[in-house]
């Protein structure tokens, strides 16, 4: 059982930066595709981010492209978002996903934690 806990989420003006993290409690962390979803105040979920469970392999959704790095610390559990360039079209309730098929489809997750808001100023 993976218990997953955001962190790092605030107010930022457009233009600025943040970093997320995710810390797992379980036992199986380093064997789980890590993401990172978003959902905006009446909009579907979203997919942002993913990372393999060794970090070599790493995908982000268009939209975050060049500006949003995920990566992993195994050693800690945890995972990471590190948003740079930040829009005021990115303001979301972030959550950390962990799935043993984890692609870009939040119905392939088996772990969500408990999300962690995003609001981005103009």
């Amino acid at each position: 059982q993976e218990q997953l806990e955001e962190s790092g989420g605030g107010l930022v003006q457009a233009g600025g930066s943040l970093r997320l993290s995710c810390a797992d409690s379980g036992r199986t962390f380093s064997a789980y595709t890590m993401g990172w979803f978003r959902q905006a105040p009446g909009k579907e979920r979203e997919y942002v981010a993913t990372i393999s469970w060794t970090g070599a392999t790493t995908y982000v959704a268009d939209s975050v492209k060049g500006r949003f790095t995920i990566f992993r610390d195994n050693a800690k559990n945890t995972v990471y978002l590190q948003m740079n360039s930040l829009k005021p079209e990115d303001t979301a309730v972030y959550y950390c996903a962990a799935g043993i098929a984890l692609t870009t489809r939040p119905e392939q997750t088996d772990y969500w934690g408990q999300g962690t808001r995003v609001t981005v100023s103009s």
